[in-house]
């Protein structure tokens, strides 16, 4: 039986239980018009991106400044989780970050993803927020699960979360 709830600052370790690998067959690129086409790239990742590293320091720096971080478990084991900051950002738009988003491989399609967000949305909103931006893996898969949420291109692109990785794509979600 699965399980939702918020995580805290000490279980950033158990995020090293989630099976992140999956076979990427297209991604989203900006063809010389400025438009997403679809370009066959037929990579495997094996883990999460950036590396364990990262994904535990932004796990803890979410929680430590006043955000949150929800997981979804198979008994004690971690196999979903998803972090979203504080911090409300933008010129015009009212946003917060939803950070991180996965799902362990063999729990995909299974309605995990979709459940995380809620709680995420959910706290978005008692952080004050109009609407969660987020900086999604530009494959398809990825950004078909976040359009079938809702997510559009963003109104503003946040440029520091832009140039941290210039191959995401820029999504927002109205809540």
């Amino acid at each position: 039986m699965l399980t939702y709830r918020e995580m805290n600052i000490e279980e950033a370790i158990k995020i090293g239980e989630i099976d992140a690998s999956y076979f990427i067959e297209k991604v989203w690129k900006k063809n010389e018009e400025g438009e997403y086409c679809l370009q066959k790239i037929d990579w495997v990742n094996e883990m999460l991106p950036y590396g364990m590293p990262w994904h535990y320091d932004r796990f803890r720096n979410t929680i430590a400044n006043g955000g949150k971080a929800f997981g979804c478990f198979d008994g004690r084991q971690l196999v979903g989780f998803a972090t979203v900051d504080a911090k409300i950002f933008g010129r015009n738009e009212k946003y917060v970050l939803l950070d991180q988003l996965f799902i362990s491989a063999k729990r995909r399609n299974l309605g995990i993803g979709n459940e995380l967000m809620k709680l995420c949305m959910d706290a978005a909103i008692e952080f004050g927020a109009e609407k969660l931006y987020l900086c999604a893996w530009s494959s398809e898969a990825t950004i078909a699960f976040y359009k079938k949420l809702g997510c559009t291109e963003s109104a503003e692109v946040n440029e520091e979360l832009y140039e941290e990785d210039r191959n995401n794509i820029q999504l927002e979600l109205k809540l």
